[in-house]
């Protein structure tokens, strides 16, 4: 993992988190997704967070990110759930009725530390096999 230096300090911080849609609702199409990582461009930019790896599923979204020491874990998935909502309700409007005009994201999430014992390759792997496979399954709702 490369070791990152600010002015007085220098450090690796890696997280994996997971963003769950509001109902679990099939919402993030290739479409969306897309769109999503344009808008995390935009926060890397912004936030100086990195992100290494980005990936989805019908109803929930896995990213590893690295930080600065200056930023806590819940306030990462703060910054991002918030802006990618907000940019998503804009660009996908009819997203909202779906969700009753509510939230898109559940609230809370999973948040995983990445280290050199973890294995950021490992994590790196893991969400980037993350999609649904030709053979399985999917529940509904009726």
């Amino acid at each position: 993992m490369k070791v990152r230096k600010a002015s007085h300090c220098s450090y690796r911080i890696r997280y994996h988190m997971v963003f769950v849609v509001k109902y679990r609702s099939d919402l993030i199409t290739d479409d969306v997704f897309d769109f999503m990582k344009e808008i995390c461009r935009g926060i890397s930019k912004r936030y100086y967070l990195w992100f290494d790896a980005l990936r989805h599923e019908d109803d929930h979204i896995h990213i590893v990110v690295e930080s600065a020491p200056k930023n806590s874990p819940s306030r990462i998935m703060q910054i991002c759930k918030s802006i990618l909502a907000i940019q998503i309700f804009k660009k996908f409007p009819k997203l909202k009725e779906e969700l009753w005009g509510g939230e898109f994201w559940s609230d809370g999430g999973h948040i995983d530390t990445v280290g050199d014992g973890r294995g950021l390759d490992d994590v790196k792997r893991y969400v980037e096999n993350q999609g649904r496979k030709v053979g399985q399954l999917k529940l509904s709702r009726v």
